[in-house]
């Protein structure tokens, strides 16, 4: 009976393995398919191929496949050209989907680096996802962990973009906040020197209606005094 189940479970880990290989395989031939159909459909193929030298290094080391995902930076063009013309709204747009794509190629990789590796406790995805938002935060509970040298490395990289991703998003807070507290400080004066304005105006009405005054009695004036003289002038 021991001999049936362990040989159960030995065909249950073959065949396992041998579905964990044609996945790893047909993966492989899709990249290989996409990398060749892009590099014949270039119109300039050496150009592209100098440009593109991280594809086929993606292509070259398994590991590296979640970062194909970076070509989903296209879309954070089109949230930028969505977001409006503030510069602030643009960096926090870019910033955010960063973080997010960021979070989501570490818990691939990860995931993958740490899956089958001995002593391992980041054995799923949900487990991936967490760690990757924990460590990306940098609130780091240690519930989860690599134990794996490419783990590692990637858990590093994910310290030092989320220091990034919180110093940018904490900037513009800070940046938003005094924006309004100086628009809002601005809009008080305004209202504040409007009746001041009114009143300056009105001041200023009343001198000029003074001055024309003041001038048209001068001009009466001295024609009053100049008629008084021709009056009193000897006749020849």
């Amino acid at each position: 009976m021991g001999s049936i189940l362990a040989s159960a479970g030995y065909w249950e880990m073959n065949v396992c393995w041998e579905a964990a290989v044609c996945q790893q395989v047909n993966t492989a031939i899709r990249v290989a398919v996409d990398y060749a159909m892009c590099l014949v459909l270039a119109r300039r193929r050496a150009q592209w191929f100098v440009r593109n030298l991280h594809e086929l290094l993606i292509l070259a080391l398994p590991v590296l496949r979640p970062l194909r995902l970076l070509r989903l930076v296209t879309l954070l063009k089109l949230l930028h050209r969505t977001a409006g013309n503030a510069m602030r709204g643009r960096i926090l747009t870019f910033v955010l989907g960063s973080a997010a794509l960021l979070t989501y190629c570490g818990a691939l990789a990860v995931l993958d680096a740490e899956e089958n590796a001995a002593g391992a406790n980041i054995t799923n995805f949900g487990d991936a996802i967490w760690w990757a938002m924990v460590t990306i935060t940098t609130v780091g509970y240690g519930d989860h962990y690599p134990v794996t040298v490419v783990g590692r490395c990637v858990a590093g990289g994910l310290m030092v973009c989320g220091i990034a991703v919180l110093g940018v998003v904490t900037a513009s807070v800070a940046s938003w906040l005094v924006e309004q507290v100086s628009s809002g400080a601005a809009a008080a004066a305004t209202v504040a020197e409007e009746p001041m304005k009114q009143e300056i105006r009105r001041l200023a009405e009343q001198v000029e209606r003074l001055s024309a005054l003041l001038e048209n009695a001068d001009g009466e004036l001295r024609g009053g005094v100049v008629g008084a003289r021709g009056d009193h002038s000897p006749s020849p």
